[in-house]
């Protein structure tokens, strides 16, 4: 009887330790196959009041941030940020007008895209890889229009005041003050005409039916669209000797060099230029100058710098001859593609203009203000100081300059 209870006893004990053991084995298995670095990100309603921000006006949620520890103990970071999408501008030849001249027949629209970035850190925190791996568009961006002129004549008239001049664009808005948030009077349409009154960097005071506003200059032009009675009168012609006497690593960017259609297209044909991508598209430099208020040379001197005289293979396969959009961790890839070398130059004229040669707050084209987000002076040394790593970038770009603004 005794010895029966001891095998009883026995194998009570053998299967409560079989039974813990195989708690254990389970407790164990769970361990190495269930991830500890879970995110329950989508699992949580953050509250506004949660919410981050940092510089640039991006907006992040907390939980749009994953934390990810590798074996290796880097970290990874995956952040969604909004940002501005810039328009491209989409440029027409009216071969009824002069050459030289140049209006808006449709205003550009900025759009706004979420972006999200992903960046790994090593144990220290250093950055190791940084990279874009999806864009959601919240907005699209309307392309700009303008028209240039196409015909066997030039023109290089300048609005002066007490001219009358045409409006180009479908809508145009007369303004208590010469800035896109002032008070709007009323609306122009095209081929309207109106008397200039006053002059002020990218606007027109203008008087029409007895009403006194403001208009922005893009969207006009000095002669009859219909009638096409061009002004053919001509402005002083800016000089070598003048010209020079303003070139130094030091001067201002925002300023035009105020040269000619002929003299852009003699400075920039150059038997460097095997593939004739500066000569086919000098007339661009000259149009950003007329509508941007940018040095037309140094526009062209980072494109040769960047592009090597247009023989890079962004240049030639994705018409980009700045770089635009290229990083390091994958700069073919991540550049942007142009349509053609006008939407290329166009855009860098406007981010220059935009965020790296005028200071917060300045009234620049179309009725806009500077962002100067990297404003650290309008001169070569300072645009260097944000736009390139390259230390030596001012230094390079102005061999360019000087090499071009010797050649008129």
């Amino acid at each position: 009887m005794k010895t029966k209870e001891k095998r009883i006893k026995l194998k009570f004990i053998i299967f409560i330790n079989l039974t813990i053991f195989s708690i254990i084995c389970l407790i164990m298995f769970y361990n190495k196959y269930t991830p500890l670095n879970k995110s329950y990100a989508k699992e949580t309603n953050t509250k506004p009041e949660e919410q981050l921000k940092i510089s640039k006006g991006a907006i992040i949620d907390i939980d749009q941030i994953i934390n990810t520890n590798t074996n290796n103990g880097q970290t990874e970071k995956i952040i969604k940020k909004e940002e501005t999408l810039e328009y491209l501008t989409q440029y027409k030849t009216n071969k009824k007008i002069p050459k030289g001249i140049s209006y808006v027949v449709q205003e550009g629209r900025e759009g706004k895209q979420e972006i999200s970035i992903k960046t790994i850190y090593d144990k220290e925190g250093n950055i190791i890889i940084e990279e874009q791996i999806q864009t959601n568009i919240i907005k699209s961006s309307a392309n700009k229009i303008v028209e240039i002129g196409g015909a066997d004549y030039t023109s290089n008239y300048k609005v002066k005041v007490g001219d009358i001049i045409y409006i180009t664009s479908d809508i145009l808005a007369i303004r208590s003050e010469p800035n896109e948030e002032s008070r709007k009077i009323t609306t122009l349409k095209q081929k309207d005409n109106v008397k200039v009154l006053e002059i002020k960097q990218n606007w027109y005071k203008i008087s029409y039916n007895n009403i006194i506003g403001w208009i922005k200059s893009e969207c006009t032009v000095h002669f009859n669209l219909e009638e096409n009675k061009q002004n053919l009168g001509q402005t002083s012609i800016t000089t070598k000797k003048q010209l020079l006497s303003e070139l130094n690593i030091n001067m201002k960017l925002n300023k035009t060099t105020g040269l000619t259609l002929e003299q852009f297209k003699k400075v920039l044909s150059d038997e460097k230029d095997v593939n004739k991508i500066f000569i086919n598209n000098a007339e661009y430099f000259y149009y950003i100058e007329k509508q941007y208020n940018i040095n037309g040379l140094f526009v062209a001197a980072v494109a040769i710098h960047e592009s090597n005289w247009g023989t890079s293979k962004l240049a030639i396969e994705k018409n980009n001859l700045f770089g635009y959009g290229a990083n390091d961790s994958d700069p073919y890839n991540n550049a942007y593609i142009f349509n053609n070398y006008s939407e290329s130059i166009d855009l860098i004229a406007r981010v220059f203009i935009k965020y790296y040669l005028n200071p917060k707050g300045t009234s620049i084209y179309g009725g806009e203000n500077a962002k100067g987000t990297y404003y650290n002076g309008a001169t070569l040394k300072g645009v260097n100081i944000k736009y390139a790593t390259d230390k030596n970038w001012a230094n390079a770009v102005f061999s360019y300059m000087k090499y071009l603004y010797n050649k008129i």
